[in-house]
């Protein structure tokens, strides 16, 4: 089963430097953990990676007249866990590049 969500959500990438370190040497940037409701999802696997443009009509007339660039989004479709008792999931984490914002878009089981 799908479900769709529009959840903000907190993301650490593979690659990112836990406080007081520097960057790993590999520059991977896939999400690696996040923080959805309070509980910590950790990424086992990454299943699929994209980018999707908002639709042209949703815009502004600025927008549609080249004024301002599309809205543009990262998908990273994950299967996650939280904690060692609970059953793995496919999660679809998406990020405004714009705004560098992350919302939890679908949770399937």
């Amino acid at each position: 089963m799908s479900r769709r969500y529009a959840d903000p959500i907190d993301v650490r990438r593979a690659g990112e430097p836990a406080p007081g370190q520097g960057r790993s040497a590999d520059h991977s940037d896939h999400p690696s953990q996040f923080l959805w409701r309070g509980r910590l999802y950790v990424v086992r696997a990454v299943i699929a990676h994209w980018i999707e443009s908002s639709s042209w009509w949703g815009g502004s007339r600025r927008a549609l007249e080249g004024a301002i660039p599309p809205h543009e989004h990262e998908v990273w479709r994950v299967e996650a866990q939280a904690g060692r008792s609970s059953t793995a999931g496919v999660y679809d984490l998406h990020c405004d590049l714009a705004a560098d914002r992350w919302v939890l878009a679908r949770a399937m089981d």
